[in-house]
């Protein structure tokens, strides 16, 4: 497990305990007493640091190497009823936006979202979770074939923003974004958005409109980067804490501007510290809230999803 600089007082407290453990294994002392109270204050210790996160601390977390991938939610929800679809029918198939159809219990959904690699190969292959038009076009594909279908659609956003590169622009990225926004705000198919990691950008608006917008505790949903809103601002990337108090990226700040449905509480330590936990929390949400959306009609749907959006920025002075 590896750990950021705020949670490095777990760190130490973990440590103490394996000893505590091991002195325990290798001799005749007693040490249950010493071992309970490492625990108790380990206990306290992580409360105490997650309770009181700064925009900052959750950007990080929402970046953790060990937190779980869009295709670590899908398989551990889907098992082995996941069918991955590839191909834009245009270009290629790109690697960082992945899509396919898999069940939770009898009901089947159709999967999207932006995947990030494990390690400098992967990282890579995915192009670091950041898409090409093609990623998108690959999405809207898939999103349509659903919506063909009447298979409800699930988005899960992670993603450090569309990739800006120049072959992305000359292949259309502005228009493939904005083409996924207008065609997502009238699908006839309920359609719910996690955003389980990073939310940057247009990048993950292009897979972000739907009837429920969830957000996972530690993660952030903002138009730019806190290092990027830094340099921009203060010419400096030193200023990346105070970007993210600035910006209001977090899940309580989203929802309390009514930009997100609901926030979905991680285990006690982040999404990484009890991934198991994690998935099923996200598999129950998921599955709660197509019972509710499956109710409507789909001119109800497309009604009501295009009214929550409308009504966004609406300030009453």
């Amino acid at each position: 497990m590896e750990y950021l600089d705020f949670e490095l007082p777990i760190k130490e407290l973990e440590e103490q305990l394996d000893k505590c453990m091991i002195i325990g294994e290798e001799s005749d002392v007693d040490v249950s007493e010493t071992c309970k109270q490492i625990e108790k204050k380990l206990a306290d210790t992580r409360k105490e640091i997650y309770k009181n996160l700064t925009a900052w601390q959750r950007v990080q977390l929402s970046r953790h190497p060990n937190r779980p991938y869009t295709l670590d939610y899908i398989n551990a929800i889907c098992g082995d009823t996941f069918l991955e679809l590839h191909g834009d029918r245009n270009v290629k198939d790109d690697k960082a936006m992945i899509g396919g159809l898999g069940k939770i219990g009898d009901q089947s959904y159709m999967f999207v979202g932006q995947q990030k690699g494990y390690n400098t190969k992967t990282r890579q292959y995915r192009n670091f979770g950041m898409a090409n038009p093609e990623g998108y076009r690959k999405a809207l594909r898939l999103m349509k074939s659903a919506e063909k279908f009447g298979i409800p659609v699930v988005c899960f956003i992670d993603t450090p923003g569309a990739y800006p590169g120049i072959e992305a622009e000359e292949r259309g990225q502005g228009e493939a974004i904005a083409r996924n926004i207008l065609e997502m705000t009238r699908l006839k198919v309920p359609v719910i958005v996690v955003i389980i990691g990073e939310g940057a950008s247009g990048g993950a608006l292009g897979i972000g409109v739907g009837d429920k917008v969830l957000m996972l505790e530690n993660t952030w949903y903002s138009v730019i980067s806190p290092e990027s809103c830094s340099s921009i601002l203060w010419r400096s990337w030193e200023y990346k804490e105070q970007a993210a108090e600035a910006l209001k990226l977090t899940a309580t700040d989203m929802k309390k501007m009514k930009l997100i449905d609901e926030i979905v509480r991680e285990p006690a330590g982040g999404a990484h510290a009890n991934r198991e936990k994690t998935f099923e929390i996200v598999k129950n949400k998921i599955s709660s809230h197509f019972e509710e959306l499956k109710k409507l009609s789909p001119k109800e749907l497309v009604e009501n999803r295009m009214d929550k959006y409308a009504n966004m920025g609406v300030f009453n002075g």
